[in-house]
């Protein structure tokens, strides 16, 4: 039988062990916010005791730290070492999906647990390895959370922490105090943080405002009022500058909406160039405006302006077939895909990318790491003789890749990990140098290769819109397949081919846009292609029986 911990006038909860589970993985600061659950527990009279059952490294799985204390009546009590389902009194996730696992484990119960989390996300590695967007719903755990645990305090703790240049302990344990779940008052728990002796004023500072979020949010609940709904997604990344300064993007699938920015500034004959180009937006259908808008920026921030010019001359073959009744619904999803076919990853951009100020700044922020202090960065490289002969001249590496001897010979000696420090002066300049060569990327074998596909798939799809609209909609959206650069480039070309072969099957159908695009689906969800080989069966089973209704949903 569970018990409910209850802290009101002639409860027994002093007689009791009182348990508490924390989830958190490495960097979350788990085994420091164990240290001070057990510091709180004895400045106030109690014995307390923590293990730890450590997970995977990274995000394969988190370390269940576990804490059970009861108030010392001058023997020793008997404590388990491992949280048990049902038998949890307080359990704390470090991040929101560790919260679902906690609730699928049993660890969370309604008439039992507190449930304690941060609504920020970290994406799982089951998350990262679907090609298309992986991420399970924020708000399915959230209505879990809701309905599995007794009492919950859910908001963004992670921001908390790093606004007040602390890790997400600190916040936690504000969280902790501020739920009244413990029967230790405010001072004792300050008094905790105090006596560790390192980054006490940051934590502080975040203890402080976590408490008073989960003291408000109880005193709400106390009194039947609403609480604010927690917004599933991540922190804003910083807009890109349209002549130089996009981060590191996690996800380049897609042309981010991005907030408003500082007007450009710089070179004279640049800026003339980059209105010019504005002026030619501006002359699009209004429908098309604001995603032409984003993928220019997006285009000129990877290459030049002349580049972008070219991006614009491509859209407008899409305009030109399209009208107003239809919403230019062609021409928004042309405009969205050419800029990220463009916008190829190959070694000039990783390079480029990972030498920027913007990049710098964003890793110390995440990290956590103060002005003052050193940052050493190793970043990790494994190029192919493909990248290799990539980045030569177009006709060099045709040469190259020709003699698969002489290949196979230049691949031995490139084809191996590397490991380059950033913060020294030489891992950074050869890194720079490389992300300089963008000035002549116009010229190289990949330029040239990535263009013609680009020029076949473009034309593909402007050529079927006549007949099918929405079938030529589609095959835009399955340059969404296409990402990365080494072995995940020519997993999803090998995809998008795939995809597309069914084409000859699905023209001339009413279905074959719906169908198209759950073949794409398919594949985004299924880094193995297993589920694309099955959709790939159905279309070509009903393709030759052929029906005058269709192939079935």
């Amino acid at each position: 039988m569970t018990v409910a911990l209850d802290h009101r006038p002639g409860s027994h909860v002093s007689d009791r062990i009182i348990s508490v589970a924390a989830l958190a993985v490495g960097g979350q600061g788990g085994g420091v916010l164990t240290n001070w659950i057990v510091d709180v527990a004895e400045r106030n009279g109690f014995r307390a005791q923590s293990t730890s059952v450590a997970g995977v490294a990274q995000r394969t799985g988190a370390t269940i730290y576990y804490v059970e204390m009861c108030r010392d009546r001058g023997r020793q009590p008997v404590f388990s070492l491992s949280p048990s389902q049902g038998d949890v009194d307080v359990l704390i996730a470090a991040e929101l999906m560790e919260a679902g696992r906690a609730i699928l484990r049993g660890f969370v119960t309604p008439n039992r647990t507190t449930l304690i989390a941060s609504s920020h996300r970290i994406a799982a590695v089951s998350e990262k390895v679907v090609p298309g967007d992986g991420r399970a719903s924020s708000a399915e755990v959230l209505d879990a959370a809701r309905k599995a645990s007794k009492d919950h305090v859910i908001f963004d703790m992670e921001r908390i922490a790093v606004e007040a240049g602390s890790v997400i302990s600190s916040s936690l344990f504000g969280a902790l105090a501020g739920s009244g779940v413990l029967p230790f008052p405010r001072e004792s728990f300050e008094a905790t943080i105090e006596a560790s002796g390192r980054g006490v004023k940051a934590s502080l500072k975040a203890f402080g405002q976590a408490y008073d979020e989960a003291a408000r949010r109880r005193a709400d609940e106390t009194v039947g009022l609403p609480q604010a709904p927690v917004v599933e997604g991540s922190a804003p990344v910083d807009a890109p500058l349209p002549l130089g300064g996009q981060p590191e993007s996690e996800d380049a699938d897609d042309v981010h909406a991005a907030a408003p920015s500082p007007a450009p500034r710089g070179d004279g004959r640049l800026l003339a160039q980059w209105r010019a180009l504005e002026g030619r937006v501006d002359a699009l259908p209004p429908p098309v405006r604001a995603m032409a808008r984003l993928g220019l920026r997006k285009v000129v921030d990877y290459q030049d302006a002349d580049y972008g010019a070219e991006y614009l001359d491509r859209l407008g073959a899409a305009v030109a077939i399209d009208d107003e009744a239809r919403t230019y619904a062609l021409s928004q999803s042309a405009a969205k895909y050419l800029a990220n076919a463009l916008c190829y990853d190959d070694i000039i951009r990783v390079a480029d990318l990972k030498t920027r100020a913007t990049r710098t700044a964003r890793v110390r922020r995440e990290i956590g790491v103060r002005d003052d202090d050193l940052l050493k960065v190793t970043e990790y490289f494994h190029p192919r003789i493909e990248e290799f002969c990539g980045t030569m001249p177009a006709g060099l590496g045709r040469w190259v890749e020709a003699r698969p001897k002489l290949a196979a010979w230049l691949d031995r000696r490139v084809n191996r990990g590397r490991h380059i420090r950033t913060d020294s002066m030489a891992g950074f300049a050869l890194l720079w140098g490389i992300g300089g060569l963008r000035r002549w990327r116009r010229h190289l074998l990949r330029h040239e290769v990535e263009t013609a596909h680009l020029g076949a798939w473009y034309r593909l799809a402007l050529d079927t819109a006549p007949q099918d609209y929405d079938l030529a909609i589609e095959i835009l959206a399955c340059r969404r397949l296409v990402k990365g650069y080494s072995d995940t480039h020519a997993r999803g070309l090998s995809k998008f081919d795939r995809v597309l072969s069914a084409l000859p099957m699905l023209q001339g159908r009413s279905d074959a846009a719906d169908w198209l695009r759950r073949l794409r689906e398919a594949a985004l969800k299924d880094e193995k292609g297993a589920m694309l080989d099955g959709a790939l069966k159905t279309v070509a089973s009903f393709a030759a029986t052929p029906t005058e209704a269709g192939m079935p949903a």
